[in-house]
């Protein structure tokens, strides 16, 4: 327990941030010239500077304490360290020095590091203020959208994730219709987000272009492939992610990073202009921070009712062998949060039929769409992408003509289960893995991820990653999202729904 005098003097330092009080805040860092405070922008040295940087910073953006540790360096020498997180989105860490003299406690040394940088390269590949201005009036003014590199935005090329792949790309003379949607609903695009390489990946890396950062878990991989549109949504450089979702590609990012995610039902939303990996399964979807951000952009972009009604009865069913698939931490917490909610067991069999159907249709598709290409450019790849198309090169006819047959007959189940009732499971296995995790790790992770995924993408239907359990994790307490899966064309309610079991809506 740290003294009592010193923790009303960080409290009494806290709301001066809040409140931006100029008067408080230089009397709680110690006069003289040995004072230090340090940022991503360098280091001040002594109480003056400190005083003439914050007078001229314009305050802090609205943040609110995570979590705060503290150690005894000394009887009356203090360390803080406290994280935080933004109401815009993005999270902070401050690092303080406490010292008593004179009867006072005050700073003598302090380290603050904010959210992420407007522009990050490993996040965005192209970014504006906006890139493209939408229209001034509609139900999405103000809101700006990152757009993952799959999509055509009219005068850019499309990247994929690969700087081989954007060297030998053209422009594009329009935008794709789901980018012209949001533009037209007032929306702008602020930029152009990375993809994981041809959005074959889950895990949020790109070997050419870097990880982009977490904005729920420091040091936590952010989920792929929408990872770039993803992260500048947690990070609060973007409101809204256009992505697209085929193996869980929107799922596992808003899960990992908090957000909301939704997979709209296969073929509602035009795929026109859109990079494909694997059509049969390939979906548009958005991540938003809120729900309401998100039930905007959908009644928008579906072109919905305003009116329609939240459903108050039916079933929520989870699969058993999806809960069996979970690490223990999320088990526990999805269980705990299921009790609640009156969530009843069912049976979809072995999730290693799913897996095996799925990813043996999205290989043989994915390697058809891109196959030749690859072929002309063998060392374009990043290892682990370029052994997932080894593999789906190996896919015989006859191999995808069987797996095409058990996909059929998989999709009549989930969609039988999803006629009168809404699936509820754990988006994805566990919390974000650590980005130093090896790649038997992550192909281990994505394994058991697409295992949970795949009734979703089987069965066509539209899931919704809700923001609803944290788990502790190697990295602390971490976000895990529950997954509602609806039937086809039920998008827009189960974003009411999902917003109603959160507590968005009564």
């Amino acid at each position: 327990m740290i003294p009592p005098d010193l923790q009303a003097a960080f409290e009494a330092y806290e709301r001066a941030i809040g409140e931006n009080d100029l008067a408080i805040l230089d009397d709680s860092f110690a006069p003289g010239p040995d004072t230090l405070r340090g940022d991503a922008a360098g280091l001040l040295v002594g109480h003056d500077a400190i005083s003439s940087f914050r007078g001229a910073r314009g305050g802090v953006a609205p943040r609110v304490l995570d979590r705060v540790e503290s150690r005894r360096l000394a009887d009356d020498c203090w360390l803080l360290v406290a994280t935080s997180r933004y109401v815009g989105g993005g999270t902070g860490l401050q690092t303080q020095v406490w010292q008593r003299a004179d009867d006072r406690w005050r700073i003598v040394a302090a380290h603050v590091t904010g959210r992420t940088p407007s522009f990050d390269r490993t996040l965005w590949r192209t970014v504006g203020d906006p890139l493209y201005q939408g229209a001034f009036e509609g139900p999405l003014a103000g809101l700006r959208v990152a757009v993952k590199d799959l999509f055509a935005v009219k005068g850019y090329r499309i990247g994929a994730g690969n700087p081989t792949w954007l060297r030998d790309a053209r422009p594009e003379r329009a935008h794709a219709p789901a980018v012209r949607d949001l533009l037209y609903g007032g929306a702008s695009v602020r930029g152009i987000a990375r993809t994981d390489e041809f959005a074959y990946s889950i895990a949020g890396t790109n070997a050419h272009y870097g990880t982009p950062p977490n904005g729920a878990v420091p040091h936590g991989l952010p989920g792929g492939s929408s990872s770039g549109p993803a992260s500048a949504v947690a990070t609060g450089q973007a409101d809204v992610a256009l992505a697209s979702d085929t193996a869980g590609s929107i799922r596992v990012p808003a899960s990992y990073q908090g957000l909301w995610g939704l997979r709209t039902t296969h073929g509602l939303v035009p795929r026109q202009g859109m990079l494909p990996l694997a059509p049969s399964f390939d979906t548009v979807g958005w991540l938003t921070r809120d729900g309401a951000t998100l039930e905007a952009v959908a009644a928008w972009c579906l072109d919905a009712p305003d009116d329609q009604p939240v459903p108050l009865g039916g079933r929520l069913l989870v699969p058993s062998e999806a809960l069996d698939a979970c690490q223990p931490a999320t088990r526990a917490a999805f269980e705990e949060w299921a009790a609640l909610r009156d969530v009843q067991p069912v049976s979809v069999g072995a999730l290693d039929d799913w897996f095996e159907a799925f990813r043996t249709v999205q290989g043989a598709e994915a390697w058809r769409a891109n196959g030749t290409w690859l072929e002309a450019h063998p060392d374009a790849l990043g290892a682990d992408v370029a052994a997932r198309f080894a593999l789906a090169r190996a896919v015989t006819d006859e191999q995808e003509a069987a797996a095409r047959e058990r996909c059929r007959a998989l999709a009549t189940t989930v969609r039988t289960l999803a006629g009168d009732a809404v699936l509820v499971l754990p988006t994805t296995p566990g919390p974000a893995p650590s980005r130093t995790a090896s790649a038997d790790e992550l192909d281990d992770v994505r394994a058991a991820t697409l295992r949970m995924t795949a009734l979703a993408g089987i069965g066509g239907l539209p899931a919704l990653s809700v923001p609803a359990l944290y788990v502790e994790s190697p990295l602390g307490a971490a976000p895990v999202g529950v997954c509602l899966v609806g039937p086809r064309g039920a998008d827009l309610t189960l974003v009411r729904l999902g917003r109603r079991l959160a507590g968005e809506i009564a």
